[in-house]
C-alpha cells in the first residue's frame, strides 16, 4: 500500500491510501482533504502511519516515489514528434540545404514528406505535432520570396549533392512531364485546358517538365502553361541546364511522347546524343515492312538504319506481347458495349486509341473493323528505340530502361508527397509549392539512397512511418522548476532505425 495525493476539481487535495495488491488502484481509506499544506502534511504523516498499523511491520517507503512520479509526470509541457526532425533534418542538412537560412524553408520541406496538406493544414499540424506557432500568412509571405530569391540556390544545392553522389558523372539525363490540375472553371495565364495525363480535360492545369540522373535523383524542373506541348518543353529545359552547369556530351533519354522530327532535328543539331522511344507504327511503309520482316524470339533485338544519323532498335518481349493482346481485346469489348448502349456515334470515328477500330457503315451505322483490330496484331510485343550513339543494343536497352524512375517520381510526388491539389492561384506561390515539392523529393531520394547502402530492409516510406513515433518530452521538475527534456526511444524498430541513421 502507499498513499497519493489527489487534486481535486476544487483545488484542494485528497490524501487517500492506495492498494494494489489484486493488480489494480484501489482507494482502501481517503485520510482527508485540504488546500492549507501543513494540513497535507500531516495527513500524509497520518497516511503512512495507518499503512503501517494495517500491516504490522515496517514497510518500505516507496510512496515517496510514486508521488515524485506523478508531480513529474503533472509537470509534462509537451510531447512533440522528434523522429523525423532528426532524421530528415540529418538528410537535409547532409545535401546542403541548410544554406537557405530561413527556418520555415525547412519546416515546410519536412512537413511535406510527414503530412502533405495545404498550407493551412501545414500550420495546424506545426502546432499540433511539434507546437509551432507559424501564422499563414507568414507561410504565403515566404512562398513569394522562395520564387524570387531562391528557387535557382536550391537547384544548385541538389545539383551539386547528385553530382557528388554520382562521383561527378553527369552525362546521362532522363526527361519527362506530366500534368497537374486545379479544380477550378476559368483560367489564366499559367492554368490553362489542355492534354491532362490524369484524364481531367475540362480542368485548367500546368504541365510540369522534370529532368533526373540516372537512379532517378532530381536535377531540374520548370513549369509550362497547361496548354502547352509537351514535345516543345523539352529543349528549353535541356538546354538551360547544360548552359548553367556547363556540360557537354550529353545523352537525352525521353519517351515516345517527346518524340517529333522537330525535336529529333534539334537534338541533333545541337550536338546532343539521344535515346527516344519510338513510334514505330507511325514509320514510312518501309521501315514498318522492315521492322515486321524481322520475326524476331523473346529477348531478341536488332537494328535498323534509318536515316544516315539515326538507327531504330527493335526489342520483342513474348511478356509485351501478351500484355498488348489483352490490351486490345479489353480496348474492343469497352467498344462493343458502347456500341450497344448507342454510346458511339459518327464523331467517335479517329485514330485515338482504340476508336481507330470504329468505322461508317451506310450513313450512320457505327461497327468495329474487325479486319484492322486482327492485323494490329503483328505489332504485339515489339518495342522501338530511336537513337544516335554508339551504344551497344543492350545499353540502349538498359538506359532507356530508367526512364520508370522519373515516372516513380511524378508517382511518389502525386501521392506520398501530394503535389497536387494545390490550393493557390498566384502564379508565383504555385511555382513555390513545386519547388517545395522538388526538395522534399531530393530528400525521400536521398534517404532512399542510403537505407539501400546501409542494406537496410526499409522503404523510405517505412523509415518515415518509424520516424513519426519518436517523440521529445519536455517537463518541469517539481521543485526546482527545471526543464528536462528527453527523447522517448522505446520501440525495437525506433532504436534500430536510430542507430541505423548514428541520430
Amino acid at each position: 500500500m502507499f498513499y497519493r495525493n489527489k487534486k481535486n476539481k476544487s483545488g484542494v487535495i485528497s490524501v487517500q491510501v492506495i492498494d494494489k495488491s489484486s493488480g489494480s488502484y484501489k482507494v482502501v481509506k481517503t485520510m482527508g482533504s485540504s488546500a492549507d499544506a501543513n494540513e497535507i502534511q500531516r495527513l500524509q504523516d497520518q497516511a503512512q502511519q495507518w499503512i503501517k498499523d494495517r500491516t504490522g511491520k515496517l514497510e518500505l517507503d516507496f510512496s515517496g516515489e510514486v508521488e515524485t512520479a506523478i508531480q513529474l509526470l503533472d509537470g509534462i509541457e509537451q510531447l512533440s514528434v522528434q523522429g523525423t526532425e532528426l532524421l530528415l533534418g540529418k538528410l537535409f542538412k547532409e545535401i546542403g540545404f541548410d544554406q537557405i537560412k530561413d527556418e520555415l524553408f525547412r519546416k515546410l520541406v519536412i512537413a511535406r514528406l510527414c503530412h502533405p496538406t495545404s498550407k493551412l493544414g501545414t500550420t495546424d499540424y506545426l502546432h499540433k505535432y511539434h507546437y509551432l506557432n507559424v501564422d499563414v500568412q507568414a507561410v504565403y509571405r515566404y512562398l513569394d520570396k522562395l520564387y524570387l530569391k531562391q528557387k535557382d540556390l536550391i537547384q544548385n544545392i541538389s545539383y551539386e549533392h547528385t553530382r557528388k553522389i554520382l562521383d561527378n558523372k553527369i552525362s546521362i539525363l532522363f526527361y519527362d512531364v506530366t500534368t497537374l490540375y486545379f479544380e477550378i472553371d476559368n483560367e489564366d495565364e499559367l492554368r490553362k485546358t489542355g492534354f491532362s495525363k490524369d484524364g481531367k480535360h475540362q480542368h485548367p492545369q500546368i504541365v510540369l517538365g522534370l529532368l533526373v540522373s540516372v537512379d532517378g535523383y532530381p536535377l531540374a524542373y520548370e513549369i509550362f502553361e497547361g496548354n502547352k506541348f509537351e514535345g516543345h518543353t523539352m529543349l528549353p529545359v535541356i538546354e538551360a541546364f547544360k548552359k548553367k552547369y556547363q556540360l557537354d556530351n550529353l545523352v537525352i533519354i525521353a519517351d515516345s511522347g517527346l518524340l517529333s522530327n522537330d525535336n529529333v532535328s534539334e537534338l541533333q543539331e545541337k550536338g546532343y546524343s539521344f535515346i527516344l522511344g519510338a513510334r514505330i507504327k507511325n514509320e514510312k511503309k518501309d521501315i514498318q515492312a522492315r521492322i515486321l520482316q524481322l520475326k524476331l524470339d523473346n529477348g531478341e533485338s536488332q537494328l535498323i538504319q534509318k536515316d544516315e544519323h539515326t538507327k531504330l532498335l527493335i526489342n520483342y518481349s513474348l511478356s509485351r506481347a501478351k500484355k498488348d493482346h489483352s490490351n486490345r481485346e479489353k480496348g474492343l469489348k469497352k467498344l462493343e458495349k458502347q456500341i450497344r448502349t448507342g454510346k458511339l456515334t459518327k464523331a467517335n470515328i479517329n485514330n485515338r486509341g482504340y476508336n481507330k477500330y470504329l468505322k461508317l457503315e451506310g450513313s450512320i451505322e457505327v461497327s468495329i473493323d474487325k479486319i484492322k483490330f486482327e492485323s494490329d496484331s503483328k505489332w504485339d510485343g515489339l518495342k522501338g528505340y530511336l537513337t544516335n550513339t554508339s551504344l551497344s543494343k543492350n545499353e540502349i536497352i538498359e538506359n532507356y530502361g530508367h526512364l520508370w524512375k522519373i515516372e516513380k517520381a511524378f508517382k511518389v510526388s502525386k501521392t506520398d508527397l501530394k503535389i497536387r491539389p494545390i490550393y493557390h492561384y498566384k502564379s508565383t506561390r504555385i511555382a513555390a509549392h513545386i519547388c517545395i515539392a522538388f526538395v522534399a523529393y531530393k530528400i525521400y531520394k536521398e534517404l532512399e539512397r542510403q537505407l539501400k547502402a546501409k542494406h537496410a530492409e526499409l522503404s523510405p516510406e517505412k523509415a518515415i512511418n518509424i520516424a513519426k513515433t519518436i517523440y521529445n518530452i519536455t517537463l518541469v521538475t517539481p521543485t526546482t522548476k527545471d526543464k528536462i527534456s528527453k527523447t522517448l526511444i522505446l520501440t525495437e524498430e525506433q532504436k534500430k532505425l536510430m542507430a541505423l541513421f548514428e541520430l
